[in-house]
């Protein structure tokens, strides 16, 4: 599949600049395996690159003052001047890009003219970051090309100011870090505060990561993620108010929590308990990780879901049900939904021998009760973005 999505691109390339492409680059999408939400709140994640990807054809145009993007997905193109301060524009996947541009403008970098081509294998919105793989993707791209001297880490920062900036979702760092930092066959449990990470070999003795595409992506994404912030935002206050000697969020205690209950009413509370067992889960499951205890971080990704759902409200019908349901087979340790929630994917921990099973099961449970198709991935943990050359890894 990565194969013809390399070639299909450099075709798109082709057909849109009637030139060859000199470069062609792979940006990853991510699974996140625990530790959802907690990203923006000096949490632990633990997130894998897979996969699945971005593919950018690339070259570079001496003399030239312009950039243009060619989106095979949407058939769409879109140009702009290198030399000019830009600002968002209508077209969404536009921002991703200019977004990157402005935070390496504002870094006082120079770049040259460029002509890119990109397609993906990244299912949108199915919360496995198409679009910090675009960012991060393109950020890369100009680092290499115009040796800018970015480091891994300043490329991971400048995808997520992007989001912020030019996107207006006030995402954490979680996705960029992983699209940049990935390692084949490794999850990185990332600290969201320092930053700093450390990786953990997926040996998951006979079981596969297999995810369920609810197919439903509802309107208030954007809305209810930033909502969210402000709950959490509210808590936050409140606990340092009265308790100002905590440096970190993750510091806090439940019995902290409990004391600022009433003051910051039950939503609020709701929001920060979840977030706080959540990031003591994904230490629990790292342990697992370095235990080999599939188990145990199949029963951690179940509690996930209970507190997504009921906890931090970001789940819905079509993934509740999916998740309830696929815990009733045979052979499955765990389930959850991932990513920002209100749609997109449930992520599930599956015996290899019960896989087709359980995938045949589920499809016709879902599509009675939704008359929804749903869309299975099962995917591999990869490299982080990188430039592909011919015959350097298998595909």
């Amino acid at each position: 599949m990565t194969e013809k999505l390399i070639n299909d691109t450099k075709e798109a390339f082709q057909k849109a600049f009637q030139k060859e492409s000199e470069h062609i680059y792979l940006s990853p999408g991510r699974i996140n395996i625990i530790g959802e939400h907690v990203d923006y709140s000096d949490g632990f994640v633990l997130p894998a690159a897979i996969d699945k990807y971005i593919c950018f054809a690339v070259k570079k145009i001496d003399n030239s003052e312009t950039c243009t993007f060619f989106a095979k997905d949407f058939n769409e193109s879109f140009s702009f001047n290198i030399n000019e301060k830009q600002t968002p524009v209508p077209q969404t996947w536009v921002n991703y890009l200019l977004g990157v541009f402005n935070a390496v403008q504002e870094e006082g970098k120079t770049i040259g003219g460029l002509e890119i081509a990109f397609s993906s294998t990244i299912p949108m919105g199915s919360g496995l970051s198409s679009s910090a793989a675009l960012e991060c993707g393109f950020a890369f791209i100009l680092n290499q090309i115009f040796n800018l001297g970015f480091s891994k880490k300043e490329l991971a920062v400048i995808g997520q100011k992007s989001e912020h900036t030019f996107v207006g979702v006030k995402c954490g760092i979680m996705d960029q870090f992983a699209s940049v930092f990935g390692k084949d066959g490794k999850v990185m449990m990332l600290d969201c505060h320092s930053l700093d990470h450390q990786y953990y070999n997926a040996d998951l003795k006979g079981f596969e990561f297999v995810l369920f595409d609810s197919c439903v992506k509802h309107t208030h994404l954007t809305s209810g993620y930033n909502d969210r912030r402000k709950d959490v935002d509210n808590g936050k206050k409140a606990l340092w108010k009265k308790f100002p000697h905590i440096v970190k969020f993750r510091d806090f205690s439940v019995e902290m929590l409990d004391e600022v209950r009433e003051e910051i009413g039950e939503i609020s509370y709701k929001r920060c308990l979840y977030l706080l067992n959540e990031i003591e889960r994904v230490e629990q499951a790292a342990l697992a990780l370095s235990e080999n205890n599939v188990a145990r971080l199949g029963k951690l990704l179940t509690e996930t879901h209970a507190g997504l759902s009921t906890e931090f409200e970001v789940s819905c019908n079509e993934l509740d049900f999916l998740v309830e349901q696929t815990l009733k087979e045979q052979g499955v340790l765990g389930a959850r939904i991932m990513g920002g929630g209100f749609g997109g994917c449930s992520i599930n921990l599956i015996k290899e021998d019960d896989v087709e099973n359980v995938i045949n099961t589920i499809r016709e449970k879902y599509e009675d009760e939704f008359n929804i198709q749903m869309k299975v991935y099962q995917v591999k943990i990869s490299e982080g973005i990188k430039e592909y050359t011919p015959n350097e890894f298998s595909i």
